[in-house]
């Protein structure tokens, strides 16, 4: 783009604005800025600008650089889901292929303002993680860079092992045993009653029935405390492996401590938008090409908008286009709500005439999980010729055409992020502090060398023997490691189920 192309595109964004709010999108202000490759590719690398540093991000960077470098592919645009917006533009884009990125970044911004699965996530993290990585800065001048740098290691290793659903808690919220031990306030009967209400001791009532007791032996004393100190730690397997770690793990010093909280604070931001890629990007599509489609080109701006969107919309028969797919799923819901079946109409109550007002419904309460189990439809799969493959032996092969299995296969993909779904089940194992982790096996098996990898790294940040139960073919597998070397036990058959 040269000097021209900037005012112009200046003026083709204050429009392409106006466009998009006639659309009814609603997004908070958006500061555009055009940025060389290289910048670019730094802040796709680190997720957000001003991140911290460590080497996996520069492997990223020159990942993308290189395949960017090759003609392999290119990013469009970056934009980041704070308020205001910032959305990053290639420089070396074309002015057309621009006004097609900021129509699509508009689509973005609105579904970061309105999608449920936002709405608690920091509007400010670009400041939050500039502070961040300070605070890490900081630690590698005072503990040495490497020793920094290789903690980063241990913690990167399960950034992904954290609750997704820990931004929706609120800070007043109760847990259940707390509410089961709630009381009616008591009601005084006497001048004196307030000296039954002094802590520690008992109410009246609690007075008469422990009276009307049995006094305990000291055996079964003796007894109830063993039993107490064999109840399981944490009492409910937890799915926030992240923050079990940094709250429980003894040996940890506050810095370790701090840098964990940062990880897992970031990773929080990032959750969002791991559960609604598809959703997120279709959306986007689905409005830069309707205002594209309405926005006033030359017919050789217009052939060249169209070979960028059709290259954006590419259809791939080994991976799924998040772009194409979710855009399909949205025109397909405004569809079948504009002109429902009869009965549709008859059973379901449906009106004609709602398919607008039901994508931006969809928009505001669905993630991909929800949104492909209930809109990706027989007729939409045999439309976009989805199926699932396999590699059986050195060949892949398609080996699912059922629409409901190809559906639910690819809503599996989507479960945890894709993620293998790890819980901590004891952190007191053997009463010796040791940590035992379950693998809820789903019909994908652990890459087990990957994992005694990963459980050095948490043996590193818990202090003790970590365990990981999983399954291997028709077995579970007890894979441990002491810090020193892995192990692995068979624990018997798997049962269905477990």
């Amino acid at each position: 783009m040269n000097e021209q192309d900037y005012e112009q595109l200046t003026k083709d964004i204050e429009v392409i604005v106006e466009m998009a709010k006639a659309n009814g999108l609603d997004f908070y202000p958006v500061h555009f800025e055009v940025v060389p490759a290289s910048i670019m590719y730094e802040f796709g690398a680190y997720g957000i600008p001003g991140r911290f540093s460590h080497w996996t991000h520069g492997k990223a960077y020159n990942k993308m650089k290189m395949q960017y470098d090759f003609g392999l592919s290119i990013i469009y645009e970056m934009v980041i889901n704070t308020n205001p917006a910032y959305a990053f533009l290639l420089e070396n884009n074309s002015l057309t292929a621009n006004r097609l990125v900021a129509a699509h970044v508009l689509g973005h911004v609105d579904f970061f303002k309105n999608n449920i699965y936002f709405q608690r996530t920091n509007r400010h993290m670009i400041e939050t993680a500039s502070l961040n990585a300070e605070r890490i800065r900081q630690y590698e001048y005072q503990h040495g860079s490497k020793k920094v740098e290789e903690f980063l290691d241990a913690v990167l290793s399960i950034s992904e092992h954290i609750d997704p659903h820990q931004s929706f808690a609120t800070a007043g919220e109760e847990s259940e045993g707390n509410r089961r031990e709630q009381v009616k306030p008591h009601v005084a009967e006497s001048a004196y009653d307030d000296l039954w209400s002094l802590p520690g001791l008992p109410t009246e009532a609690e007075a008469a029935q422990q009276a009307a007791l049995p006094l305990k032996s000291e055996k079964e004393k003796e007894k109830e405390k063993k039993e107490s100190e064999r109840r399981r730690f944490p009492a409910q397997p937890e799915k926030d492996l992240l923050l079990f770690l940094q709250q429980h793990a003894r040996h940890l010093e506050d810095w370790q401590r701090d840098v964990i909280g940062i990880v897992h604070q970031e990773m929080l931001y990032f959750v969002p938008q791991m559960q609604t890629k598809i959703m997120n990007e279709g959306w986007a599509a689905y409005h830069h090409q309707s205002i594209m489609r309405e926005f006033e080109m030359s017919s050789d701006d217009y052939t060249e908008y169209a070979k960028v969107n059709a290259g954006v919309m590419h259809h791939s028969r080994f991976q799924l286009n998040p772009y194409y797919l979710g855009l399909k799923l949205y025109e397909s819901i405004e569809r079948r709500w504009d002109a429902p079946t009869e009965e549709e109409r008859d059973r379901l109550k449906r009106v004609p005439g709602q398919g607008r007002a039901k994508i931006f419904e969809v928009r505001e309460m669905d993630n991909d999980v929800s949104f492909l189990r209930n809109y990706l439809t027989k007729e939409l799969i045999a439309e976009l010729d989805l199926y699932l493959y396999a590699k059986q032996g050195n060949e892949w092969v398609i080996v699912e055409k059922n629409w409901e299995k190809v559906r639910d296969g690819i809503v599996a993909s989507m479960t945890n992020f894709g993620q293998p779904y790890i819980t901590v089940d004891d952190g007191d194992y053997n009463r010796n502090h040791e940590l035992y982790l379950r693998h809820h096996y789903e019909g994908q098996e652990l890459d087990a060398s990957y994992a005694e990898k990963v459980l050095q790294y948490i043996h590193q940040l818990w202090g003790r023997p970590v365990h990981l139960e999983t399954v291997v073919g028709d077995e579970r597998i007890l894979l441990s490691h002491d810090g020193s070397r892995a192990q692995r036990v068979s624990l018997g058959p798997n049962k269905v189920g477990r």
